[in-house]
């Protein structure tokens, strides 16, 4: 009605697409490991994600380029895109898919937020933007809390897992730098064609590194992975991508990484109710050092006014 309800309402409608995008991330480490349970590959089943996944992401490259108010792109911003699609989409996915085969749902999603962390780090390191005491704390906060989470691996038999954390891990610092370098190109472009346009140029990397590392008969799966391949294109690739896409736009680039902290959470929930999964007291203490430390480190205060 009025012009603050309106304002509010559209507010309100970003951070439930940025609850709903993040709940829907979360089942893609989930639905991984259903899928790793009849024995199928990292490639072949990051192909068949994208396979399902691209028309879509087709679609709006086409629908946002009719635009009326869109500019042609430059040669040097869709480079960039394509580039950073590359590094985010297929490079971070792919080590994801990679580290998923050697630790749990629920630590693959604890892994992946701390991508914040280290944003603040590479900033600090390529743009000169300094850290804060309380990006300091935050960080260490963070990394004792990892620490934690890993206490019962250390010294142990445990080199898978710590193979799986360190693939995990190199994920979210692609991630990281996708954030860091893609900043500039996003508010150039537009978040729709640059998500759009980047899912394409990752969906053709992983469908062309499929068919030169595997033969058409890995494609010979139960109905049971295909089944498991179109949920996870759909409900944890397409559907979030548009949801945070849209929250971004209303609400900000902080409140949609404060509102992340839901990730690993809900990723453990669901790693417990569609998984057997469980973490030892120890562990979930870690986590909650670690989700602290993120939120604090997100949640940026106001710029002062000179």
């Amino acid at each position: 009605m009025s012009r603050p309800e309106a304002t509010r309402g559209f507010l309100v409608a970003g951070v439930l697409l940025a609850i709903g995008g993040v709940i829907f991330f979360s089942l893609r480490p989930v639905i991984i490991k259903l899928a790793y349970a009849y024995v199928v590959d990292p490639v072949t089943l990051l192909a068949l994600r994208m396979v399902f996944s691209m028309p879509f992401f087709l679609a709006a490259a086409v629908w946002a380029r009719s635009g009326s108010a869109q500019q042609s792109l430059s040669r040097r911003d869709l480079a960039a895109i394509v580039g950073l699609g590359l590094l985010s989409y297929y490079g971070a996915s792919f080590l994801d898919f990679l580290g998923l085969q050697y630790i749990t749902a629920g630590l693959g999603r604890l892994l992946q937020f701390i991508y914040p962390t280290v944003v603040v780090v590479l900033s600090a390191l390529f743009l000169g933007k300094r850290a804060t005491a309380r990006d300091i704390v935050a960080l260490i906060v963070t990394y004792l809390g990892l620490l934690l989470v890993f206490w019962h691996a250390l010294g142990g038999e445990q080199r898978n897992l710590l193979l799986g954390a360190g693939l995990v891990f190199a994920s979210a610092t692609c991630y990281a730098v996708y954030l860091v370098a893609g900043s500039e190109v996003i508010a150039r472009v537009g978040s729709v064609r640059f998500t759009a346009y980047a899912m394409v140029a990752a969906s053709v990397a992983c469908i062309a590194q499929f068919f030169v590392l595997r033969p058409l008969s890995a494609l010979d799966l139960p109905l049971e992975v295909y089944g498991l391949a179109i949920a996870m294109a759909l409900a944890s690739t397409v559907i979030p991508g548009f949801m945070v896409a849209e929250a971004l736009r209303r609400i900000g680039a902080n409140k949609v990484a404060i509102i992340g902290a839901l990730g690993p959470v809900t990723a453990i929930v669901l790693g417990y109710l569609g998984l057997d999964e469980v973490m030892t007291p120890l562990q979930i203490l870690g986590s909650g050092f670690v989700l602290v430390g993120v939120v604090v480190i997100s949640l940026k205060p106001a710029a002062r006014t000179a």
